[in-house]
């Protein structure tokens, strides 16, 4: 109620000041006419003029906006709208004038009376924003902060100007930007102070002044991860703390620049390209369909709801069996899109009676299949949850799928399923195989596979066990200095899956995204540690602590014998590779139950080996002696 109270009173003073402006800037051009001294006989003429020009001003000015403007925020497209809203009025003005008083009226008074007028109501807005950015900006409280402004281009100007409006935020007292053709330059009254590379000598400058600088933000919302990174170490050496602005993405979905400052995140560090979506695709692929994610209370599988539910389908169906964190992701996507239907359905895939029926009462059109168990070093010692869950689970969700007519069943995969040295590599390579292996018919499910790396926050990750390392004071453990992983975003990660989905034709493929270049994890815990505030090495440790069994130093994308094909998105590749014959693999799927009713670990393993002979983490000797288990062997299938 306040709030409407408030746009009214504006409304109202802005229309007085509009009409006291049309009244001021008429009698004016009258008295410059005439200098100063205006004839009896010409106070008819300006009284007819009044009685003509309010009107007409007042409706233009309605019209075109005038009266909404916020004028804190004023620009150049509003100084261009004043002047129209001018000449508008002025041409109107001029031909009923000229109608109604013939030539007896002063042809001069028209044109002074538009330069005024422009003057005045383009002035009147110009006056309010230099009261608020320089006025208002000369009595900030001394405990503001002070600030520079890291990017001396557009993102970074239009920061200042909202900091100036609001400079409770601080006060800038100059810019940074490593253009040397913007060295010197002033931009609206504040310095280009020099690269940023010279910030330990121009902070002692400063505070020498008096000006000591308590924040460094970063206005190159286009930079790339090596160049936030190389200004993230300028500001360290200076010893000043770190702030950005968001991506191009980020700021049009948010309001106001000044708001969106937020801390260094790793993900900036990365600096990964935003991802160019054909969201027509997509639409047509979900739009208006009813879509099962499995695994959805998950990282990956919760983000993966998040984007499909933006296309609207006609039904989104949650399948977990983490029931609190089903409850959670439910709830937030009902006060997302309330619009939405929205299904939380208890269940695990090793069911495959709950599966089914799922599938079957809600019809569903599309499944992206994101259930599995995947945390490395704990599948190792849980061979066979990994295998019932991770194959088994799989197959329960694929079989119903196929027999409920499916239109589409994409499974996410992992980097870890190429040439597997780990138990949980080794089930999600056996889980692609099964998935690529289905028939193929324009009648039957397309089934298709989507390979990526580790995602940056996902649960049981490294960044967030580095984050609690960190908060207890170290050390933070690194597994070997060499070591080197693919890394993405949640966002980027699921926003591809969609993309990849559209793609699909069923049979061998397996999409690849595109993950750019492997990042050595001691990198990524030193910047992590920085972010923090700490120094590597110095404040917190970094310790290494040996490879655990079957890690290997890097990840690879491609199997030995995978066709690399192109696809019409640049992010995502096809890989086609060999077809198993998917009588045989329905075969080995009996037999590997059969094995798991016995628990016999050893010919589990042999077994899966027979499926995947590519399996390299050691010999079925090593493996049984670390084990503590007999070898049998298993004959191939």
């Amino acid at each position: 109620m306040k709030s409407h109270m408030f746009l009214v009173m504006r409304r109202v003073w802005i229309l007085l000041a509009n009409s006291v402006l049309i009244v001021a800037s008429l009698c004016i051009a009258f008295l410059l006419r005439f200098d100063f001294n205006i004839p009896a006989s010409e106070h008819q003429h300006l009284w007819m003029a009044l009685a003509l020009v309010i009107p007409i001003k007042m409706i233009v000015f309605s019209f075109t906006g005038l009266h909404r403007g916020w004028w804190k925020l004023v620009g150049m497209p509003d100084l261009v709208r004043v002047l129209l809203a001018n000449l508008a009025s002025f041409a109107m003005f001029a031909a009923s004038s000229w109608l109604i008083q013939g030539n007896a009226f002063p042809r001069s008074v028209y044109f002074i009376d538009f330069i005024v007028c422009f003057l005045g109501t383009g002035g009147m807005r110009f006056a309010v924003r230099f009261y608020n950015e320089v006025v208002l900006g000369q009595f900030t409280k001394p405990h503001s902060k002070n600030l520079l402004i890291y990017g001396a281009g557009q993102a970074g100007v239009t920061l200042l100007r909202e900091l100036r409006v609001n400079p409770k935020l601080g006060r800038v007292v100059g810019f940074l930007d490593d253009d040397p053709r913007k060295r010197k330059l002033v931009l609206l009254g504040l310095p280009v102070l020099g690269k940023g590379r010279d910030l330990p000598k121009i902070l002692t400058k400063l505070k020498g002044r008096g000006q000591e600088i308590e924040e460094i933000v970063l206005a190159i919302p286009s930079a790339t991860g090596r160049q936030i990174r190389d200004a993230v170490a300028n500001a360290k050496a200076a010893g000043a703390k770190c702030k950005i602005l968001p991506t191009i993405s980020e700021m049009l979905a948010g309001k106001v620049l000044s708001a969106q400052i937020r801390d260094l995140s790793v993900g900036d560090l990365l600096g990964r390209e935003p991802v160019q979506l054909e969201t027509d695709k997509i639409w047509s692929h979900l739009g208006g369909k009813v879509v099962m994610v499995t695994g959805g209370a998950g990282s990956i599988g919760s983000e993966l709801c998040r984007q499909v539910a933006k296309f609207y389908p006609k039904c989104l169906i949650i399948f977990d069996q983490a029931e609190s964190e089903l409850y959670k992701i439910d709830l937030e996507l009902r006060s997302s899109f309330p619009s939405l239907e929205i299904i939380p359905a208890i269940g695990d895939i090793q069911d495959p009676e709950r599966v089914d029926a799922v599938i079957r009462t809600h019809k569903v059109d599309s499944v992206f299949h994101a259930a599995a168990y995947k945390h490395v070093p704990m599948m190792e010692s849980h061979l066979l949850e990994a295998v019932k869950n991770n194959i088994l689970g799989t197959w329960n969700v694929i079989e119903a799928a196929a027999r409920n007519r499916v239109d589409s069943f994409l499974m996410i995969s992992s980097d870890k399923a190429v040439n597997p040295t780990t138990i949980m590599g080794l089930t999600k390579r056996a889980a692609e195989v099964i998935v690529s292996a289905m028939p193929v018919s324009e009648a039957n499910t397309k089934f298709v596979s989507v390979r990526f790396g580790n995602v940056l926050g996902s649960n049981g990750s490294v960044v967030p066990r580095f984050k609690e390392q960190i908060a207890a004071g170290g050390p933070v453990t690194v597994t070997h200095p060499d070591m080197r992983r693919y890394f993405m975003t949640i966002p980027e990660a699921t926003q591809l899956v969609l993309q990849a989905s559209t793609m699909g034709t069923g049979g061998s493929e397996i999409f690849v995204l595109e993950m750019g270049e492997p990042v050595r994890i001691v990198d990524l815990a030193r910047n992590m540690i920085r972010l923090s505030g700490f120094e590597p090495d110095e404040d917190i440790e970094i310790r290494f602590v040996g490879l655990r069994p079957g890690e290997k130093l890097s990840e690879e994308l491609m199997l030995e014998g995978e066709l690399l094909l192109p696809t019409p998105h640049s992010k995502i590749h096809l890989f086609r590779g060999t077809r198993q014959n998917f009588e045989m693999v329905e075969a080995w799927l009996g037999q590997l139950r059969h094995l798991l009713e016995l628990r016999d670990e050893s010919a589990i393993l042999a077994h899966l080996t027979d499926l995947v002979p590519e399996y390299q983490a050691k010999t079925k000797k090593m493996i049984a002696k670390e084990r503590g288990i007999h070898v049998a062997t298993a004959s191939r299938f």
